[in-house]
């Protein structure tokens, strides 16, 4: 009777892991197909759009196109790798190992491995570390020669080493007393505990992207003020015609990293500053020797088309959505963490049940299905804000210049126009470049009949 109940505990153990790896395996084969389908395109697809004949030639549009074949290759063995290792992880029964490694530190700390707490912030030390190791080839060949060999790349490997070893060290202070206290109120929370989990992943969020903009971002890059000056006095003339609460226009050296472009606000609550990247600003390329980033009434037009992502509520109507997704992840973490076979599964001996384990298995494993339609319907959802924003600049009589921005930083970042439909509707969160100049058209000429 017993050997009949551990066969059966046995099949049951293997058809969880089989799942989770089913599920995987799936989605992995259904992004390859994806990936395919796009990098067909990039190598077939040789006709500049018609709507960009004006401001794209022959030679920047090959090098967009070469990028993207060489980025798509890049995504395709990276995206391999990952689901090998994932499914070496679960088949060795590694979280199990990682958990008793972290038992054996604690004790060497002279620490009790029943102190649950303090051994899941150890487990989630080795976990980060071991994440951080056997991604960081991938980091190297996607800086130092990808982005390299297109032109993008502006880091020293100083520069390099201290960006990623800041990055390692923030992520730890910030995941270890956030995992603590989830831990500490799941444990002691009784049948309430999802509740007061999500008001404190709640409270934790927003205190995180309040820090974010003047304790956290300028760790790695630096911030001054816009001088004084005709684009200065555009941006605040902007910001009042709209009641923006604006406390400051900073340009952040983004060029020190990266030669691509990009602006946006922060300030999650009252006064907001808006930030452009140097690379943002019109200047010429002594290495491309030609004239990269956009002048004085394009940046209107792309900040224009950002304070629509304002006048819009997109943050925080993206925030609510957040919130909302986190209270179904918890609820369903608490109807499934007890079971015991999700432990047993991976290599825990019965009885055996951590927190973090149950945390993690719940809601990136079991939960993977509906993860992936989530984040399918969010992608959709926030290119309906990108088209959004776009209008909210079109209605400030802004659409030739937002249009020309848009077209001088797609050339810039070498972004390729043209994407296959399912590609783009499954990865895509902004709209193509084809779409957006499209759709400021139609929006256009709706304006002038209105």
């Amino acid at each position: 009777m017993q050997q009949h109940t551990e066969t059966i505990m046995n099949i049951d153990e293997g058809a969880i892991v089989f799942l989770i790896l089913l599920f995987s395996w799936a989605e992995y084969l259904w992004e390859l197909y994806l990936s395919l389908r796009q990098l067909k395109i990039y190598k077939t697809n040789n006709t500049i759009p018609d709507d960009l004949k004006d401001m794209l030639n022959e030679e920047s549009f090959k090098k967009a196109r070469l990028y993207g074949i060489d980025k798509s290759q890049f995504r395709i063995v990276k995206e391999f790798y990952s689901i090998v290792l994932t499914s070496v992880i679960l088949y060795k029964r590694w979280i199990a190992v990682a958990w008793v490694d972290a038992e054996s530190i604690s004790e060497t700390l002279n620490v009790s491995p029943q102190r649950e707490i303090f051994v899941s912030c150890v487990f989630m030390t080795i976990v980060t570390l071991f994440n951080f190791v056997t991604n960081m080839p991938f980091k190297i060949y996607g800086t130092f020669v990808l982005e390299e060999k297109h032109g993008f790349n502006k880091q020293t490997v100083g520069f390099f080493v201290k960006d990623q070893i800041k990055s390692l060290i923030l992520s730890l202070i910030i995941t270890i007393p956030i995992v603590s206290i989830a831990i500490y109120i799941i444990m002691l929370g009784g049948n309430m505990f999802v509740v007061w989990l999500w008001l404190f992943t709640t409270v934790a969020t927003l205190i995180l992207l309040m820090l974010y903009p003047t304790v956290i971002a300028p760790l790695f890059d630096k911030f001054v003020p816009l001088p004084e000056g005709s684009l200065r006095t555009g941006i605040e003339n902007l910001a009042s015609k709209l009641s923006f609460p604006l406390s400051q226009v900073y340009i952040v050296e983004g060029s020190k990293r990266s030669a691509h472009s990009n602006a946006y606000f922060s300030g999650l609550f009252g006064a907001k500053r808006i930030v452009l990247f140097d690379t943002l600003l019109e200047k010429y390329d002594e290495e491309k020797k030609t004239m990269t980033g956009c002048n004085d009434n394009e940046i209107l037009g792309v900040l224009a088309h950002e304070l629509g992502h304002w006048s819009c509520s997109h943050i925080y109507k993206s925030i609510a959505l957040t919130e909302v997704n986190l209270l179904l992840l918890f609820s369903a973490f608490g109807w499934f963490f007890k079971y015991s076979l999700l432990y047993t599964a991976l290599g825990f001996p019965p009885g055996q049940e951590p927190i973090i384990i149950g945390l993690i298995v719940v809601l990136q494993m079991i939960l993977a299905p509906y993860n992936s339609i989530l984040s399918f319907l969010v992608t959709a959802l926030s290119r309906k804000f990108e088209f959004e924003a776009d209008n909210f600049a079109v209605s400030l009589n802004y659409p030739q210049e937002l249009r020309s921005a848009l077209i001088k930083l797609g050339k810039d970042n070498l972004d390729y126009p043209i994407y296959d439909k399912l590609y783009s509707a499954w990865y895509h969160s902004h709209p193509s470049l084809l779409h957006r100049i499209e759709n400021i058209r139609t929006q256009t000429a709706n304006t002038k009949k209105d």
